[in-house]
């Protein structure tokens, strides 16, 4: 049923090229490679579409929503899913029509939802009932026909990944449960006012390895629209199983081929939807799995220091530029990543030496605990951290007033270029105003 996992598909950098832009552009410095990342749309755009022709493939810039790659996202076949009205305007200046656009998130404000409305949101994927009743309110003239409502439906499933990005199960802020009633009540509502109700969604979580959670979500909404036609002689259009496709991050992560994983969800709701005269278009909508394994970070070390450890007896820290502010998710989530020293290749073993890779914050800020780096590791070297095309550039902070990093993108014929500049002080100290008696 599933094929042996994938081999490491992961972008890293070389010597010479690290050295050229940590020289170009400074460090803690995120790079992309536009190579890798159209390549892994078109890898699941594939799979998607060999499984099933009516497929949608959205990508999820709340993964990274650098303008530069919501752009490759859509000259790649995507339409764009954004959970906010800051995304949503990313989109629109890339150059992405509002119509290929869908808005997420819960508790939705009047303004944002009327922004959207206002730009021409493709679909909007509402949340609560109050949400259903500002669409009442908005929805006049023709855009009450053409704006097309998606209901995220909370189907109680319990995925196997880290809590914090579990969304599917029964207690969860996300959308209306089916388990409860509220899902068939929501759908009976979105009739009652007569609007466009386009379909389905549910998203059960993110880093999934194993496909099973999600092929339960989907086979879950899948009856679930066969009951309201039955029930409310309604056919759903359109139905959209979310992201979740595990990435790389270590070698003990091993996602299985794109292929199999589209292969198995569109599997699990198509058999579910068999018979019933529902031919959906089928969405997903991968963020961390089409951009994950496309960046490293690129650190610089500055301190070694080893220091006495009742665990271990010693603990060697070796410090970098970067830290929580670049990198949330450790500290978060416990996030484990695949950390190497960037060096020429060598011929034969090298000796590694246990160490823990911190930040510079005020805080603990272990960013890799317990990792192996070679024993020679000395100050100003260059590390580079694997798969960090999603959620590092999203989720950087000011902390202790840091300067977010810069991105560089590696083109297809090589060169670079930066398509998101590193915070200057002027910018950082914008935002602060000094009454004037404190002045």
């Amino acid at each position: 049923m599933i094929s042996s996992p994938v081999p490491d598909t992961r972008f890293r950098l070389s010597e010479s090229a690290a050295i050229e832009l940590a020289t170009a552009y400074g460090t803690p410095l995120y790079v992309v490679d536009e190579k890798h990342f159209r390549d892994r749309i078109r890898t699941y755009l594939t799979a998607f579409r060999n499984a099933y022709a009516r497929s949608e493939i959205s990508f999820a810039t709340k993964a990274n929503s650098t303008m530069a790659l919501v752009k490759i996202a859509y000259q790649e076949g995507c339409t764009i899913d954004v959970a906010s009205e800051g995304e949503f305007r990313v989109a629109l200046a890339a150059g992405v029509p509002g119509a290929k656009c869908h808005l997420h998130g819960n508790n939705k404000h009047r303004d944002e939802i009327k922004f959207a409305l206002d730009n021409g949101i493709g679909h909007i994927v509402a949340d609560c009932f109050e949400e259903l009743e500002i669409l009442d309110e908005l929805l006049v003239g023709d855009l009450r026909k053409s704006t097309k409502i998606v209901l995220r439906l909370a189907p109680g499933v319990d995925p196997a990944t880290h809590a914090k990005i579990s969304t599917g199960q029964a207690d969860t802020k996300f959308g209306f449960n089916i388990a409860d009633g509220s899902a068939e009540k929501a759908t009976i509502r979105s009739l009652q006012l007569g609007l466009h109700l386009y379909g389905f969604h549910c998203h059960v979580g993110s880093q999934l390895l194993d496909p099973e959670a999600q092929r339960s979500g989907g086979e879950l909404i899948a009856r679930f629209a066969i009951d309201m036609k039955e029930k409310h002689a309604y056919s759903a259009e359109y139905l959209n199983v979310g992201g979740g496709l595990g990435v790389s991050y270590t070698s003990k992560d091993q996602p299985m081929a794109m292929s199999d994983y589209c292969r198995l969800i569109v599997e699990a709701v198509m058999s579910s939807l068999e018979g019933s005269g529902i031919e959906p278009v089928l969405g997903q909508e991968p963020g961390r799995s089409l951009i994950g394994e496309s960046g490293v970070t690129v650190y610089r070390v500055g301190v070694l220091k080893t220091v006495p450890s009742k665990a271990v007896g010693s603990r060697t820290y070796v410090a970098v530029d970067g830290g929580l502010s670049d990198n949330p998710r450790p500290a978060l989530y416990g996030s484990k990543y695949t950390v190497e020293r960037v060096a020429p290749a060598v011929v034969g073993e090298v000796e590694s030496k246990t160490v823990t890779v911190s930040g510079k914050h005020c805080e603990t800020d272990k960013l890799f605990e317990d990792i192996e780096l070679p024993a020679d590791l000395k100050v100003g070297d260059l590390i580079q951290v694997l798969c960090t095309g999603a959620y590092n550039s999203a989720m950087a902070s000011n902390y202790n007033r840091y300067q977010r990093p810069a991105m560089a993108l590696i083109r297809e014929d090589g060169t670079h270029t930066i398509i998101q500049r590193r915070d200057s002080w002027e910018e950082m100290l914008a935002r602060d105003i000094l009454p004037t008696d404190l002045s």
